[in-house]
């Protein structure tokens, strides 16, 4: 057979050509360097990063006539026979097929005895977490005291599925995920070796569709090769293995800042129509709002792995976008990544889920509304302004009254009207004026109390406007003022127009005052009132109203009088 797949014919054959496990082949060579060879070792890791070949590459050093500097020759007899797989002391057991104990049998009495033409007999056992317990129970004497010139040399994908008992007989190397950047570097050498034409962004595509499994990607290159010839096209390749371009991600990002709800139909039919998954498409999202909260935080993309056509768009996300925000909108797609995987209809649900993305608005903190507030510039309750925002800070609660009033301000129902936005600015002006003026005092409620009088009357009904000139402030202790009143219906009327004193009060006085009715003020000049009038109607004789409430009631209300 000719031709050769790459993964078979671009297969390391020295340490120094295993890419992304330096770790691992720096230790086997100082091991070969100081004589410290064990006699078994465990490879662990995911498929396709280099388990098996590195096995073979020990066994070749091992027996190689004439190393250099602590790598095979690849050019005396040994190493030729073992890398065409033709030397008896080399001997490759697959242990998904040899699994059970009478196959482990055979191995214990092969063991023994001493290899055909080189320094070391090496087992090299793939898969080995496939055999059985009774076939690692009695493997397990051999594997602790073999023969000085047998070494074995265990590979598997599933390390948690091998008895400690073995594990602790061997020395064990966890192979790593290779990175995407690696990858795409080994696959543009294989193309300029074959005279391939690839750009950055098609290596992107194969190295990310690999998942860190070099064996895959250069299968993938394999299959891109034969549908695309000498010259491989990005767009051939997503076509070709179906998977989603990064574009539409970027559209996705660009309507969240822009507001533009109509990309969601353009994206959800585009994906309808090329036979895309919606869950990988939830899923790619994710990753990509990831990459965005990446290049904000550190400012630079070197923790983002995507071609460097897409590493310069994701710089332009900054100052767009905040890390709250972020936050935000990923724990949003967590939640509909879970739901999707449940529901019937997916390109609705997908749909309602973009819509409601793009439609979260951006809170402010405190801090920020403030700081804006001194440097004299607007808000509009509807704006959606970049800057240093944190996640729902209406939600958060202060003990303070006054963050307690700004964080309301914060969650007030966001409107575009001319009208809602003066009267959210002309909020914010009072909250500035209070800030700025220091705490209210009692001195300055009463200077400004006849102006509230009127302001209030001028609203309010009729039955509220003559409540009102009724009321006369005694003392203020932090937000609460204590009031006193003739009219014995001011305690209900306090209650039932609680809020709008609330507001009134954080409007005009520019902090939100309690009204506290003063029972003993009051009572005291509704019974000297009392008093005066019986004594004028009856020639002086005292009433018993302050023993009775209700006789007070009706001698003031309803005009009665006591009779004796």
């Amino acid at each position: 057979m000719s031709y050769i797949v790459t993964a078979r014919k671009w297969r390391p054959k020295k340490f120094s050509e295993v890419v992304g496990q330096e770790h691992i082949t720096a230790t086997l060579k100082n091991a070969l360097k100081n004589n410290r060879i064990a006699h078994a070792y465990l490879f662990a890791g995911p498929r396709g990063v280099g388990k098996t070949t590195t096995a073979r590459i020990l066994a070749k050093i091992l027996n190689c006539l004439n190393p250099k500097d602590y790598e095979p020759c690849n050019e005396c007899e040994m190493c030729l026979s073992i890398q065409n797989s033709q030397s008896l002391d080399i001997i490759e057991i697959d242990g998904a097929s040899n699994r059970g104990i009478d196959e482990i049998r055979t191995l214990r009495e092969s063991v023994k005895y001493a290899p055909a033409k080189g320094k070391y007999k090496v087992y090299i056992i793939d898969e080995v977490h496939m055999l059985t317990k009774e076939s690692f129970n009695a493997f397990l004497k051999t594997l602790e005291e073999p023969p000085a010139h047998t070494i074995f040399i265990f590979a598997t994908t599933d390390a948690h599925k091998v008895p400690l008992t073995i594990i602790s007989r061997c020395q064990r190397f966890d192979f790593r995920r290779i990175q995407l950047d690696t990858i795409k570097s080994t696959l543009k050498q294989i193309a300029q070796a074959e005279k391939i034409g690839i750009d950055d962004k098609s290596l992107t595509i194969i190295a990310k569709k690999s998942d860190g499994a070099l064996r895959d990607a250069e299968s993938y290159f394999d299959q891109v090769v034969s549908f695309c010839g000498e010259t491989i096209d990005s767009k051939t390749i997503a076509q070709m293995l179906n998977l989603i371009d990064d574009e539409i991600y970027f559209e996705i990002s660009d309507a969240v800042v822009n507001k533009d709800f109509k990309t969601v139909f353009d994206v959800t039919k585009q994906i309808y129509e090329n036979g895309w998954n919606f869950v990988d498409f939830i899923d790619g999202l994710i990753e990509h709002f990831r990459n965005i909260m990446t290049v904000i935080i550190t400012t630079n993309t070197g923790l983002v792995e995507t071609a460097e056509i897409y590493r310069l768009r994701y710089m332009e996300y900054k100052g767009k976008l905040s890390e709250g925000d972020l936050l935000r909108l990923l724990n949003f797609l967590n939640k509909i990544q879970q739901e999707l995987r449940y529901t019937q209809n997916q390109k609705l649900k997908v749909e309602i889920a973009l819509i409601h993305l793009i439609g979260l608005e951006r809170s402010s903190t405190i801090s920020d509304i403030i700081s804006k507030i001194s440097d004299g510039k607007h808000l509009s309750p509807g704006s959606f302004t970049p800057g240093n925002e944190n996640i729902s800070s209406s939600t958060k609660k202060k003990s303070d009254t006054e963050a307690n009033e700004k964080s309301e301000l914060v969650s007030e129902p966001k409107e575009n009207s001319f009208s809602d936005n003066k009267i959210a600015e002309s909020k914010i002006s009072s909250i500035s004026q209070s800030t700025t003026a220091g705490i209210l005092d009692f001195d300055s409620v009463v200077s400004r109390w006849k102006g509230f009088v009127e302001a209030v009357a001028n609203e309010r009904t009729l039955i509220l406007a003559q409540f009102i000139h009724t009321i006369t402030p005694l003392s203020l202790e932090g937000n609460k003022l204590n009031i006193s009143s003739t009219d014995s219906h001011v305690k209900d009327l306090l209650k039932t127009h609680k809020d709008y004193f609330a507001k009134k009060s954080l409007s005009y006085f520019g902090k939100k005052i309690d009204f506290c009715y003063r029972e003993e003020e009051t009572d005291k000049q509704q019974t000297e009132t009392t008093d005066e009038k019986h004594k004028a109607k009856s020639g002086g004789n005292k009433l018993n109203s302050e023993e009775d409430p209700f006789v007070s009631a009706i001698i003031n209300d309803l005009g009665g009088q006591e009779i004796r």
